[in-house]
């Protein structure tokens, strides 16, 4: 699979969520975004799993990876 690498530690909040979705958008099916955040973006799964039929929820990875280093794994069906 595929994979893009989205970082939003340094991107001013308001900005995270339409930033990732423009690039979550710009995706093929089969492809998958990863993103890089400074909190578990379990908020964001849920508003995908809401308002995006392309999201495969069943997919969806998170790992802390350190303090302030939380990567997710957003794919695409």
């Amino acid at each position: 699979m595929s994979e893009t690498t989205l970082d939003v530690r340094d991107v001013p909040p308001v900005e995270r969520h339409p930033k990732i979705h423009d690039a979550f958008d710009d995706l093929d099916a089969g492809e998958a975004l990863r993103i890089v955040n400074d909190h578990d973006p379990k908020p964001l799964y849920y508003e995908f799993e809401a308002e995006v039929e392309s999201f495969d929820a069943d997919g969806y990875e998170v790992e802390k990876e350190a303090e302030g280093r939380f990567v997710a794994t957003f794919p695409k069906q």
